[in-house]
């Protein structure tokens, strides 16, 4: 669940990697330079500088056969968090050659290797398919994803690493 008071209704979000031209727009618009984009089988890796206030470097995995966008926030001393993994649910795929979407579905998955993984977000999941943002299909969609993969990491103690490794996706990191 979110922490805030109230729950803020939105689109889900859509993001833009164009690995030809190094780039990546983010949801609301803003085009940034990305340093590495690496295409596996499995999915695409992007790593970046970010001028966010808390962080100012992320590494991202879109695994579109799980449906998953797992992050790595490199935040700064002063905004330091106690997560190794932050996972968006949603639909990640390769829509044109070299340019990839994602659509965020919501819903969240917080992974602190060997202890827990926690879901989020669910209040924004729901008010969505409330305010007729995201059907009942997709709302369906992304809780199954979710489930599935707090599953998949439990089941691998807590190892987000392991369970992607256990299903042939050996992810690599900066």
């Amino acid at each position: 669940m979110t922490q805030a008071p109230s729950v803020d209704v939105h689109r889900p979000k859509v993001e833009y990697f164009n690995v030809a031209d190094l780039t990546n727009t983010d949801p609301k618009g803003f085009v940034r330079p990305v340093e590495s984009y690496r295409v596996e089988p499995w999915g695409l890796y992007m790593a970046r500088t970010a001028d966010h206030p808390s962080f100012h470097y992320m590494e991202s995995w879109l695994l579109p056969e799980l449906s998953l966008r797992a992050t790595v926030f490199h935040y700064t001393a002063a905004h330091l968090r106690n997560q190794d993994y932050y996972i968006d649910i949603g639909e990640f795929a390769e829509v044109e050659p070299k340019k990839w979407r994602s659509v965020d579905h919501y819903l969240d998955l917080l992974v602190r290797t060997g202890r827990d993984t926690r879901l989020l977000d669910v209040d924004e999941l729901l008010a969505a398919l409330s305010a007729g943002l995201v059907d009942a299909a997709t709302a369906e969609k992304a809780i199954t994803t979710a489930t599935a993969a707090i599953d998949g990491i439990a089941a691998n103690d807590h190892d987000f690493l392991s369970w992607t490794a256990s299903r042939g996706m050996p992810l690599t990191w900066l």
